[in-house]
């Protein structure tokens, strides 16, 4: 087992104003890793709404993000996966989903802020906050 995930919170930082965050997910981004189609479609929803991005903007940042990192698909077994997750560690459907995701893909790190850092999932995933030091 071995590899890492990165959560949407991470990628977003690439198109947010801060410079320093935004340094720090490219830092993240250079040494590779692994996303699900959910990350995906969670960076297009807030590009789009919240941060107002065109289209070809969006798409643009969505097709640099698919050349850096390998994207997995969510399946019925990630979605299952997920469910027994959000009730065994109490997380949200969406950020259990992303474990899931991660778990599957066989990785061993989850890099999110949005999760608790240092958290072991299934005694095999743990989640790294890339910006705890900030």
């Amino acid at each position: 087992m071995g590899g890492r995930f990165v959560d949407t919170n991470v990628l977003l930082y690439l198109a947010s104003g801060d410079a320093e965050k935004a340094d720090r997910a490219e830092a993240v981004l250079a040494q590779g890793g692994i996303i699900s189609v959910q990350v995906l479609n969670e960076t297009a929803n807030v590009l789009r709404r919240k941060m107002r991005l065109s289209w070809p903007d969006t798409r643009l940042f969505l097709d640099m993000v698919r050349a850096l990192l390998t994207v997995e698909p969510v399946t019925q077994a990630t979605h299952e996966t997920g469910l027994r997750v959000s009730e065994r560690y109490g997380l949200s459907i969406y950020d259990a989903m992303i474990v899931a995701a991660a778990l599957m893909a066989g990785c061993d790190i989850l890099i999110s802020e949005d999760m608790q850092d240092g958290l072991i999932i299934d005694e095999c995933l743990r989640v790294s906050n890339p910006f705890a030091e900030l």
